[in-house]
């Protein structure tokens, strides 16, 4: 799953607050289901989910509508500083074992929106561990009820063990809304009962369901601009996007590994179009046909990616470069599946350190450059 996003302090909604008067006006999120125009992709249109934008609607003004101070005392368990400490450090050594691009991200947050990142981040991971980890075999709807269950006791002050308590203090410090982690939950739902998806329509509102929530779980956390808080529905679309960006992504690494699970995460009328289908994802084989489709599914991945820029720079001046940071990183994991040879069946692409490394100064220079959109 991808938890970076893709992803976006505790100054993200101030000019937006303080004129709280406005924020009950229609936002228009308009994060599309389209892809480029090209041969063999059809278009998409946003009909297929309508119920999705309004979801992100939803989620965007009861956000910027939370305010810090809108705690109750319930939700503010006193924690001993020894012990908050230990847990963020639990997070950041999970999210550097399991996420090392999105970790290297990370590192260039400020210390308070890092640590929120990191128990966000480990939340989501536990959350899809329940449905791929080793337990994976016991899941039911039942599970998923009590661990949204624990979830609201996590946002009310009631945390079940270290890693929640960590969670529980960044949901004290930043205005975040729980909506999205319970559509993240339903994601889960959606896993245990589908592993096809007929078109993009169907994959996008998963890709929704499990990662352009953690893009919007990440705006408040990373700050919006206070110049540009009249802005922010088209920063929350453009954090939706990377979401999308960033899960289409681990799709498409992930193929190979997928297939042995049992699961397809790719539009079946589109495979059908390339005269492909689950035999032969399941055969492992590199043809010309799989080439030619895996060539339209980097576009439509990179199309997401460009839809993302067009919020970075309206960020907290101090969250535009490891947001751009990990736009840019995340997306070279698309040039590595081309540099295989598109063969993501038994290769896993990836990007390596030194290239990460290169990768720094460049996005620093798109973060502090005003021609550049997000």
């Amino acid at each position: 799953m991808a938890c970076a996003v893709s992803i976006l302090g505790n100054s993200c909604t101030g000019s937006v607050i303080n004129n709280h008067k406005n924020c009950y006006r229609e936002y228009a999120i308009t994060a599309r289901v389209v892809a480029p125009k090209k041969p063999n992709l059809p278009e998409l249109s946003i009909k297929g989910i309508p119920h999705n934008d309004l979801r992100v609607r939803e989620i965007v003004q009861r956000q910027l509508l939370t305010r810090r101070d809108d705690h109750s005392v319930s939700r503010q368990p006193e924690f001993h500083p020894e012990f908050l400490e230990e847990a963020y450090d639990r997070c950041r050594d999970i999210c550097a074992e399991y996420a090392k691009t999105f970790y290297l991200g990370t590192r260039l947050m400020t210390e308070e929106r890092q640590k929120a990142i990191w128990a966000i981040y480990v939340w989501c991971r536990r959350t899809d561990e329940l449905v791929d980890g080793p337990n994976a075999i016991h899941m039911s709807d039942a599970v998923l009820d009590r661990w949204e269950e624990r979830l609201h006791d996590l946002f009310h002050g009631r945390p079940f063990d270290m890693l929640d308590a960590a969670l529980t203090h960044t949901v004290q410090k930043f205005p975040l809304d729980i909506k999205p982690f319970r559509d993240m939950i339903d994601g889960m739902r959606m896993d245990i009962k589908k592993s096809r998806y007929e078109n993009f329509q169907e994959l996008y509102l998963y890709c929704y369901y499990v990662a352009g929530t953690v893009g919007l779980m990440s705006v408040p956390v990373m700050g919006i601009a206070p110049e540009l808080s009249s802005d922010a529905p088209s920063i929350y679309n453009s954090a939706l996007s990377l979401g999308i960006g960033n899960q289409l992504t681990n799709i498409l690494r992930d193929v190979g590994e997928d297939a042995l699970r049992g699961r397809v995460y790719l539009p079946q009328d589109e495979l059908a179009q390339f005269g492909l289908c689950d035999e032969d994802v399941y055969s492992r084989r590199v043809t010309d046909n799989w080439r030619e489709f895996m060539k339209g599914q980097i576009r439509r991945a990179r199309f997401y990616f460009n839809q993302a820029e067009e919020g970075a720079s309206k960020l907290d001046k101090d969250s535009r470069w490891p947001v751009w940071s990990a736009l840019l990183l995340y997306r070279n994991i698309l040039d590595a599946i081309e540099e295989n040879d598109y063969d993501n069946l038994t290769k896993r692409a990836y990007v390596g350190r030194t290239k990460k490394l290169l990768m720094l100064p460049l996005s620093y220079t798109r973060s502090i450059s005003t021609g550049f959109a997000f």
